[in-house]
């Protein structure tokens, strides 16, 4: 049915002597400039106080250089003459990252019913508590999600369970004269979507459970007879990928169905950028948020997790916007302690970590009836209209969405939606330079869209988001790195340089990971891809 095509996937010494030259030469070392930061510390006394720490300041070049490193690219130019592009970015606070990206292309068989078109993927995990499960994720979450549609592509009846009695009693009283491929209903994408994640999250954090299982009988269990497990091959992997947690935002443009998907759990973000003609012909590019951040704080999930757990648990399934006070996303994969109950987590540790000297973590204090976190994503839908390219001479769509964002939380700690698809607007036009923040706007015009989106941290601006003191720096050719650089600084070297030299683990209280990937279509059938034309952009060309 559907096949994989392409894997996508920054003179004096003489003077003063030979003694003060062999001094110099041998014992001085450049000086390199330092800042100080205060962070918390214990003291000789084991107290936790504030202490100074002086920081090397790195330079604008090592800087560039950090941006830059993992930095990547892609074109491919598919049906119709269009282009698709990415670009992907990612900059680390912890060491090591515990974010984690992935990209595919998979193409239509030829004698698929469907028209021509292909499944273009990408995605972005945030992982948290150590980098096994966005690292697990980044390998094998795209292909499970198309190998769950490929198998319902196949065999329509494979999801029926999940569609409910309804669905089914309707398909044995009408049938239509012709079937319809089934992933041309969005719903039935959608529903697949979701099986996938859930399932995959369930092979995640029933690893353990199932290596115990096969190697003790339930009667040993009852006489709490638990195996040494601290050195079968799979123990260590598969704990740690059950206990550590990522979110994950997946993004599936369907070119032969003209629909896109974004699927979300936890709190990374998507927007796009809609460019939409104007009579003054000055354009404006709409916002358009593609997900909700998935906290406690968000108010539809804090209605979901209260009603999925008994009333006396109400006050504390969610704390301070955390689920049970401990955890920020209240969907992710792995975080096993928010999903084992509490019996299971002293065995399991019991078998795996104290044969080796070491404890998990205990479960959360107020831990009663898990799971309290969910794998289960909620996938938007959109469609493409932008699709098929209009034939030469025909009349170009007034409204077309031009690129799509998908990024992890550091971004958007940093960066309003409005801030990020103005940067990438006026990056596709083509500005270069350091623009004063107080303009753009008037360079690149955006607006509003529909849904604003759920806003689900707590969390003040650190580096001016919203602010108009300052200017944006345009100067990365990679859009992603572009992103990241602005949200740590832009053209404010000064500042860029700090943030930017603070080492891990003092780094997460200025920022966290961050991995951005940015995708976008321009015209190819003319031998040249177009750039977005913004009328003024020219003036905001300043040679750096």
């Amino acid at each position: 049915m559907i096949k994989r095509a392409w894997k996508p996937v920054l003179g004096t010494t003489v003077l003063v002597g030979a003694p003060t030259y062999v001094y110099y030469r041998y014992y001085s070392k450049p000086t390199r400039d330092t800042f100080n930061i205060s962070v918390k510390a214990a003291g000789p006394d084991g107290k936790r106080q504030i202490v100074t720490h002086a920081i090397p300041l790195l330079s604008k070049d090592e800087v560039d250089a950090r941006l830059r490193a993992r930095a990547s690219a892609h074109t491919v130019m598919r049906h119709g003459g269009i282009v698709w592009k990415s670009a992907t970015a990612a900059l680390p606070s912890n060491d090591p990252i515990e974010d984690a990206h992935a990209s595919l292309l998979i193409e239509r068989d030829a004698s698929d019913a469907a028209p021509p078109g292909d499944y273009l993927f990408f995605a972005v995990m945030d992982g948290h508590g150590g980098p096994h499960t966005s690292r697990t994720l980044a390998d094998v979450l795209i292909p499970t999600v198309a190998m769950e549609l490929a198998l319902r592509i196949n065999d329509p009846k494979a999801g029926q369970d999940a569609a409910g009695l309804s669905a089914k009693v309707k398909s044995l009283l009408w049938r239509p004269s012709s079937s319809a491929p089934y992933d041309s209903d969005p719903a039935n994408v959608a529903r697949a979507i979701e099986a996938a994640f859930t399932k995959l999250d369930a092979g995640i954090v029933n690893a353990p459970l199932e290596i115990l299982a096969g190697a003790v009988d339930p009667e040993a269990l009852k006489k709490k007879l638990i195996p040494d497990l601290s050195q079968h091959p799979l123990a260590e992997s598969s704990m740690r990928t059950a206990l550590s947690g990522s979110c994950a935002l997946l993004a599936l443009l369907d070119t032969s169905n003209r629909n896109m998907y974004v699927a979300c759990t936890g709190d990374s973000r998507a927007v796009a950028g809609v460019y939409e003609e104007t009579d003054d012909g000055k354009g404006v590019w709409r916002v358009e948020v593609l997900s909700e951040d998935q906290t406690g704080r968000n108010p539809s999930e804090l209605k979901r997790i209260q009603s999925e757990h008994p009333a006396d648990e109400a006050q504390t399934v969610v704390r301070n916007g955390r689920m049970l006070g401990g955890l920020e996303p209240s969907r992710a994969f792995g975080d096993a302690r928010y999903k084992w109950p509490r019996e299971v987590q002293e065995v399991l540790n019991k078998a795996f970590m104290e044969p080796k000297g070491e404890a998990m973590r205990p479960p959360p204090p107020t831990l009663k009836t898990p799971p309290y976190v969910t794998a289960t994503p909620v996938v938007m839908h959109r469609p493409l209209t932008f699709l098929p390219l209009p034939a030469p001479g025909e009349a170009r769509p007034r409204s077309a969405l031009r690129f799509v964002v998908l990024a992890t939380d550091g971004l958007w700690d940093e960066l309003s939606n409005e801030d990020v698809v103005a940067l990438v607007g006026g990056h596709l036009a083509g500005l270069r330079g350091a623009v004063p923040k107080a303009d753009l706007p008037a360079l690149v015009r955006t607006a509003a869209g529909a849904a604003a989106g759920v806003d689900g941290k707590d969390k003040a601006p650190r580096h001016g988001q919203g602010q108009q003191q300052g200017a944006w720096a345009f100067e990365d050719d990679n859009v992603g790195a572009h992103l990241i650089r602005n949200a740590l600084g832009g053209a404010d070297e000064a500042h860029l340089r700090k943030i930017a030299s603070i080492p891990a683990p003092h780094s997460r209280r200025f920022r966290d990971d961050i991995t951005v990937t940015v995708v976008w279509w321009e015209d190819g059938r003319e031998g040249q891809a177009e750039q977005v034309s913004i009328p003024g952009a020219e003036q905001a060309k300043a040679k750096l």
